[in-house]
């Protein structure tokens, strides 16, 4: 009877038994799934971790770089440069112009006023530009001022004090300007050069050249002058005022009518050509050159 019933549950356990290495092989199976789809899922994790998270942040940088630049473009392109302002007492003028040892160079830069200078400025080179007026202002700051050169401008009017403080400046040159008139000279000019304007003799003072003591080259050729100019200095060794509309000129002009033994030793030249005026006719007014002016006798 135990026998019978021995065998009895042995046979109900053996169905419950038999199913079980299918279940052991489903759950391997389902651990294996679970593995391969957590290691996919740290896979994908880590992919957008390091790659698409990465792009998105490039794609941030590259959105917020461009900006940065095209605004830093935008205000570069529509930045204007600053004005000449006398206050701006660093060195704007260099940005514009070259400045080496002492020298600015601002020549066909299409400026129409004088820039403000570096202060240690010896020599301003301004040819060929659009300047139309030379004030005091432009110079009030700039003392140790030597060669001035404004040649090929649009110069119509220099106020008089616009060099009263240049003591040392040696040459100035306004030439191929607009000029009626000429203003007060600085006291040691050795050059000046004004030709090709349209000055008048009444431009020209009285005294504008009688204390200019170490003035040696005066050129005011191509104007517009009825005589030659009065008072000139000792000094002077060239003097050219060659096709101007000159119709006379004095004893005094060169010489001194009351001192025949007066000779004047330094003039090395003086030009008439190109005026009305026929030399031979006032010979009294050279006698005390030692070269006759070139120009008209007849």
């Amino acid at each position: 009877m135990k026998t019978l019933q021995s065998t009895f549950l042995l046979l109900l356990l053996v169905p419950l038994v038999k199913p079980a290495p299918p279940t052991q092989h489903d759950s391997r199976m389902t651990y294996d799934y679970g593995t391969d789809s957590f290691e996919e899922t740290l896979f994908s994790q880590d992919f957008e971790d390091k790659y698409l998270d990465g792009k998105n942040i490039k794609e941030k940088e590259t959105m917020v770089i461009p900006k940065e630049k095209s605004l830093q473009l935008q205000r570069d392109e529509h930045a204007t440069p600053p004005p000449f302002k006398k206050e701006n007492d660093e060195m704007p003028t260099c940005l514009l112009c070259v400045c080496l040892s002492g020298s600015v160079y601002c020549e066909e830069v299409d400026i129409d006023a004088v820039p403000p200078l570096p202060k240690e400025s010896a020599y301003l080179y301004a040819r060929f530009n659009k300047i139309k007026k030379l004030t005091a202002k432009d110079f009030a700051e700039i003392p140790n001022l030597r060669r001035l050169d404004f040649t090929g401008n649009l110069i119509e009017d220099i106020e008089d004090g616009t060099f009263s403080k240049l003591s040392l400046l040696e040459e100035l040159t306004l030439a191929e300007n607009q000029l009626l008139k000429l203003p007060v000279l600085p006291p040691k000019l050795t050059l000046f050069n004004a030709k090709y304007n349209k000055i008048k003799s009444r431009g020209i003072k009285a005294n504008t050249f009688k204390k200019l003591n170490h003035l040696s080259f005066l050129y005011l050729d191509h104007n517009a002058l009825e005589s030659v100019p009065l008072n000139l200095p000792e000094s002077l060794r060239i003097i050219h005022l060659q096709f101007n509309n000159i119709t006379s000129i004095t004893d005094d002009t060169f010489c001194k009518a009351n001192d025949t033994r007066y000779i004047r030793d330094r003039i090395e030249e003086i030009r008439l050509e190109g005026n009305p005026i026929v030399l031979g006719k006032h010979p009294n007014s050279f006698i005390c050159l030692k070269r006759l002016p070139v120009g008209s006798y007849f």
